[in-house]
């Protein structure tokens, strides 16, 4: 093994929407987490590879942290609670804000591993740094091994956050191969786009309960086109109206800004054909949630 080359986990921790997601395509440079302006949009533990000449850094995205009401938002906590687990560095992600009780029981709570824990303040784009300042101020005297203010969004501060990551990384072994950015699957990437556009179209209509299930992916002989069927699922009958629309007209926007980002991600011409179908309050049952690809082991 190289002495010189560096390796190891970080863990990205935090509450919801605080901007994970957005973190680790930034450091990888390729989709690799769905983002929206909802919470709770990550379900699973994703891992974001990047490597360089003397390093490889695997960063792992995981659910927010909050209060689960189903079986599936309890099983997104308790992946997020054991990524904390077995890594080299932990990144707490928070907004600027003072004062928020669940950011500071979150941190006593992380605090208490010999993992260092980096505090990273997010999205100071949107706050004037006077605001930002006394953000900092009310974390100095917890035990934190670094405070990073940076903009995920912005890429701001965002290269002295890997270069500090990496002064806390010991000599170790290249995990995954160079080219590799993930540890993920296409069909879950691809699963996850489609989820991702369903979020953005649908807005408030319909609450979380939707989930992606790729039925096929077939390489057409002769030319560069993949074709792809999946199912939306859905918890209700009137979610399945809401999600196909008046004469099909959400589902086809689905399909079409789907198709872009599939396309960019396989590099080839994309056939995606789109269905909805309805599994009543899946997000409570055990089956669904691990069929899905929902049910990690912790």
């Amino acid at each position: 093994m190289d002495n010189k080359f560096k390796s190891g986990f970080v863990a990205v921790i935090g509450r919801p929407n605080v901007g994970k997601s957005t973190l680790l395509n930034r450091f990888v440079g390729e989709k690799v987490a769905i983002v929206s302006n909802k919470p709770q949009t990550t379900r699973n533990k994703i891992q974001g590879i990047i490597t360089g000449d003397d390093y490889q850094i695997i960063f792992i995205d995981t659910p927010g942290i909050h209060t689960p009401k189903t079986r599936l938002a309890e099983n997104m906590v308790k992946t997020a609670e054991s990524a904390a687990r077995g890594v080299d560095v932990i990144l707490f992600m928070i907004e600027p804000k003072v004062g928020v009780k669940a950011d500071i029981e979150l941190a006593e709570k992380l605090l208490k591993a010999k993992t260092p824990v980096f505090l990273v303040i997010n999205k100071t784009d949107t706050v004037p740094k006077p605001d930002l300042l006394k953000v900092i101020a009310a974390y100095k005297d917890y035990n934190f091994a670094e405070i990073v203010p940076m903009s995920a969004l912005k890429g701001e501060n965002a290269d002295n956050l890997m270069e500090t990551v990496l002064k806390y990384l010991q000599s170790g072994p290249r995990y995954f191969p160079d080219d590799s950015y993930t540890d993920k699957p296409e069909k879950f990437i691809i699963a996850e786009l489609i989820r991702e556009k369903t979020l953005f179209l649908l807005q408030d209509e319909i609450p979380h309960g939707i989930a992606v299930e790729i039925m096929s992916m077939k390489e057409r002989k002769g030319r560069p086109l993949m074709d792809i069927e999946a199912t939306i699922y859905c918890e209700k009958e009137s979610h399945k109206g809401i999600i196909i629309g008046k004469n099909g007209g959400v589902l086809k926007q689905i399909g079409t800004k789907a198709r872009h980002d599939i396309a960019k991600l396989l590099d080839c011409e994309i056939n995606l054909q789109l269905w909805v179908k309805v599994k009543e309050n899946w997000r409570d049952s055990d089956f669904y949630i691990r069929n899905f690809g929902l049910k990690q082991e912790i």
